[in-house]
This record gives C-alpha cells, sequence and structure tokens, in this order.
C-alpha cells in the first residue's frame, strides 16, 4: 500500500525531479503539491511545478500557489543558479495543469482531513507553507505522519559559509516545524551533494525516449553548468529527490536520530543547522538527520519512476 504524501517545493530544476520521483515511485501516492518562493518568486514556482506536471502528464494531482516570502524576511532567490525563472534552459510549454484556487495552506488542510490516514510532507524548499500550517491549523498536526526536509548541512553552507540555501531563505519557519515535535527528518548537503548527475546519469535520462527525458535532460545541461561555473561542480548535486528517496526507498538513505538546532541570529551564521551528532548540549535528540547515500540505489530509483510515469 502506497504512502500518502504532499510535496511542497520551489521549483528549480532539482524540484521538478523530485516532483516526478514522487509522482512515479509505487511505494508514494502523490495527493497534493504546494509552491512556495524560494529558488524563483512564487508567481514562477507555482508555473513551473505545473510545467513539471504536464510533461510528466499528471493531471490528477492539485497545485496551489502559498507564502511569496519568508515569516519574517525578505524573500532570497537562487537565480544564480536556477535562472530568474526558477527553470533556466528548455523552452517551457504552456502548463496545461491548473492552478487550485485554494491556498497552499487550505489545500494542505483539505489533503490532510480528506485522508484516511496520516500524510507525509515531504519539503524541498523554504518550509515557510509548513509552518504556516502549523501556525494557522494547529489541530491538523496529528494529521501529519512525518516531515522530510530537504535544506540544511551538518558540515557547510551553500548559500552563506555556514547556511544552505533554503535554510537561510526561512530559518524561522524551520525552527517553528523541528520545534512542533512532529517526526522530523532533514536532509542536508553532506548527503545531497553525492547524489551527482554524472555523464552516465545523463545518458540514462536521455535513454528514456520520453518527453519527460528529453525536458530533464535540457534541465540537467543548465544546471549542471550553473553548478560549474558557481560551485566547481559540472556533475551538478540533484539535492530535492534525496528527501524523496528516504520515503520512497528508505533502505537508499541513512538516518541517524540526533539533536537539531537553528541559528537565528548570528551575524554571519543565521540559518546554520547545528547538528549535535555527540551530545554536547546535552538536550533531547528532536530529529532525524541523514548521513549517507546508497547512490547507485538512490539513481535506479529515480530513473525506474521516471520510466514508469512514460
Amino acid at each position: 500500500m502506497s504512502l500518502p504524501v504532499i510535496l511542497d517545493c520551489d521549483p528549480g530544476h532539482d524540484d521538478v525531479f523530485a516532483l516526478w520521483f514522487a509522482a512515479g515511485h509505487p511505494a508514494l501516492d502523490l495527493r497534493a503539491v504546494t509552491t512556495v518562493g524560494g529558488n524563483a518568486p512564487l508567481e514562477f514556482t507555482q508555473h513551473n511545478a505545473r510545467v513539471a506536471l504536464t510533461v510528466a502528464g499528471i493531471t490528477d494531482v492539485p497545485v496551489a500557489a502559498g507564502a511569496s516570502g519568508p515569516l519574517e524576511r525578505v524573500l532570497q532567490t537562487a537565480e544564480w543558479i536556477h535562472d530568474a525563472n526558477g527553470l533556466g534552459g528548455p523552452e517551457l510549454p504552456e502548463p496545461t495543469v491548473p492552478l487550485d484556487p485554494r491556498t497552499a495552506t487550505e489545500l494542505m488542510a483539505d489533503t490532510l482531513a480528506a485522508a484516511s490516514e496520516p500524510v507525509a510532507i515531504i519539503a524541498t524548499g523554504p518550509i515557510t507553507n509548513v509552518a504556516v500550517l502549523l501556525r494557522d491549523r494547529p489541530e491538523l498536526a496529528l494529521r501529519i505522519r512525518e516531515i522530510v526536509w530537504m535544506g540544511g548541512s551538518t558540515e557547510r553552507g551553500n548559500a552563506t559559509p555556514y547556511a544552505e540555501f533554503n535554510a537561510l531563505v526561512d530559518p524561522e519557519a524551520l525552527a517553528l516545524v523541528v520545534r512542533s515535535g512532529i517526526p522530523f527528518t532533514m536532509v542536508g548537503l553532506n548527503v545531497t551533494h553525492r547524489a551527482l548527475v554524472t555523464d552516465a546519469v545523463r545518458s540514462r535520462i536521455a535513454a528514456l525516449g520520453t518527453r519527460i527525458g528529453a525536458f530533464g535532460d535540457e534541465l540537467l545541461d543548465f544546471f549542471c553548468r550553473t553548478n560549474d561555473e558557481v560551485f566547481g561542480m559540472p556533475d551538478g548535486p540533484l539535492h530535492d529527490p534525496v528527501a524523496v528517496a528516504v520515503l520512497a526507498d528508505p533502505g537508499s538513505v541513512e538516518v541517524v536520530r540526533t539533536r537539531l538546532d537553528i541559528e537565528l541570529a548570528g551575524t554571519e551564521t543565521a540559518g546554520a543547522t547545528s547538528v549535535d551528532f555527540d551530545g554536547m548540549l546535552r538536550r533531547e535528540p528532536n530529529a532525524n538527520v541523514a548521513v549517507a547515500l546508497d547512490v547507485p540505489r538512490f539513481w535506479d530509483a529515480v530513473l525506474e519512476a521516471l520510466a514508469r510515469l512514460g
């Protein structure tokens, strides 16, 4: 029996692959997609999510727009990796998937209420929408099975020396979600940097011979080029699908139970994720943190999911 999930995202090249992975894997039942300002402004991220579903021929999953910016801060975007529209590279088709008239909070709430079992939330952008849901509809917390978030790092950052982008954009939202007590898993750069888009991976995606394969290859051409220019990583790391893998194929991602705290006030460290593996702070463990990735198994799962979508 497949696990019902909501995917909250800010597409973003890697979010597109996370959407396809979640929609195509038999272990997951993608019930809703919500979007947030992050890699690009909300007007683009909601459009890009609908483009991704359109390319994959997915017409039965509602897409809603959520927060245009963080709870307390000014939105920072990542056009230096994703381009101004969030999906630099290919010519984007006009989406045939409509934008749901509900807000992200409303769609999440309705999806949780309608489900016969608790629903998991996978978040692959700034986690503002989830924080708003928990703030405004706290009675629904028990309807959430767990939250898996791509973001943070046990090591260094990618937007500042200490902060990963999704954490930096809205650390207050992240702190609220972590404090909620809902089972939480952080999938950070320390693991996602192992999900490299090598030439062999690119070849497998193009060899699908489908619209997804062709569109995905164009996305990756741009994504790998900007990662090379900015970080010196010609095999761009495809971050967001690793969060999907935690639920789709748990054996591919190793996690440990530990203490996670979010830095909110540091002049140079705002958005840093403090992971206390050694219990130095004597605080109770409150999160699962990803520490290892079975890379071949991960890519096999992604490619099999994409192939199922046709």
